[in-house]
């Protein structure tokens, strides 16, 4: 898919792309410039996805934004039926989490859903057992829960399921993500998650000063730039994904999920001028705690959290979007040796095809 094809979900601390296929391509968890889970938009399927689609031919697909909101609307209609996926991100509780209700508009339609979870960059095929009232899947540090009524299978390393939605039907998906060496997390109710997270989106945008006939397309800019907060700290950062490249098949392609200073310069002027000020606040604060006391120190970027030392390699596994290598990734000093500690967890790729 075309970049501009994908919709973006947040919960102001990670955030999701959606294409117009209803397939979740990119998604990082637990924080922005983790490593993704799902990275089929800057490689194949294989790296992992998460899709819905009916059994039989599209004739029409159409998709929107819930009002001023990050709740992302997107019907699909066949001959026999039309369903509506309605896709979003709650406000972060102690874990994230997202959901995806499919509800039934009229007729009945057979449906699919394929989950192909792959951690650490579409590389690493996760341990899925049945667990907790759920699908659990880990590998080394991290661990998904997939809560549903509908009933999944395994085939080929995928998770599968095949489900009727007649009109009115209404079938919840909640993905979860927790530490592996954890115990899964309570399950939040999907449809109370909605209604809070509609909330929050209404509430956050309702103060906005911009005013005209462009109202509607700033608003959703100001979501956006929102949604690339990330809440803890008050950090920003330049945006949700990693080497979209500047020009197809160029080199130029950096990881963009980190609080670089100048692009976070340009949100501010925007949020600020309408009318938010308690972003910039919290945005000055990340900025004096990452910057310390040295203004000779100063750096061109920072972690989420103000991390400074980020070391920088390539991902040889993903074939780049649309073929445009290398692929890389920037990851803190602190977060590498982490990571170096819980790989012998990780089950490899041979062990797990055996």
């Amino acid at each position: 898919m075309k970049i501009e094809d994908y919709a973006f979900l947040s919960d102001t601390q990670t955030g999701a792309l959606i294409g117009r296929d209803g397939s979740v391509d990119w998604l990082c968890f637990p924080r922005f410039d983790s490593g993704a889970c799902f990275a089929a938009l800057l490689g194949e399927r294989e790296n992992g996805r998460w899709r819905f689609f009916p059994d039989g031919e599209i004739t029409a697909t159409r998709r929107r934004y819930r009002g001023d909101t990050l709740i992302l609307e997107t019907e699909i209609e066949t001959k026999d039926g039309a369903v509506r996926l309605i896709d979003f991100m709650p406000p972060r509780g102690e874990n994230p989490d997202i959901v995806r209700i499919v509800e039934g508009l009229h007729g009945s339609l057979r449906m699919k859903m394929e989950l192909i979870i792959r951690f650490d960059y579409g590389h690493i095929i996760p341990w899925v057992r049945k667990r907790d009232g759920g699908l659990e899947a880990i590998a080394g540090p991290d661990a998904l829960i997939l809560r549903t009524p509908v009933e999944t299978r395994g085939e080929n390393l995928t998770t599968v399921a095949d489900f009727t939605v007649a009109e009115g039907d209404r079938f919840p998906f909640v993905l979860t993500w927790f530490p592996s060496h954890e115990k899964a997390p309570r399950a939040i109710h999907p449809e109370h998650a909605l209604r809070q997270t509609e909330e929050y989106w209404i509430g956050w945008a309702k103060p906005c000063q911009a005013e005209g006939p462009w109202r509607e397309a700033v608003v959703r800019s100001l979501i956006t730039l929102k949604g690339l907060t990330y809440a803890p700290t008050g950090g920003i950062v330049a945006a949700a994904t990693t080497s979209l490249p500047e020009e197809i098949g160029g080199v130029r392609n950096w990881d963009y999920r980190y609080g670089w200073l100048r692009d976070a310069t340009f949100t501010l002027m925007a949020l600020v001028e309408a009318g938010y000020v308690d972003e910039a606040r919290s945005w000055r604060e990340w900025l004096l705690r990452a910057v310390a006391g040295s203004p000779e120190q100063m750096q061109i970027m920072y972690g989420v959290r103000g991390e400074r030392r980020l070391e920088e390699f390539e991902i040889e596994w993903l074939s780049g979007y649309e073929n445009s290598r290398p692929v890389r990734e920037a990851i803190s000093a602190r977060r590498l040796r982490r990571s170096a500690r819980l790989d012998v967890l990780r089950p490899q790729r041979g062990d797990r095809e055996q």
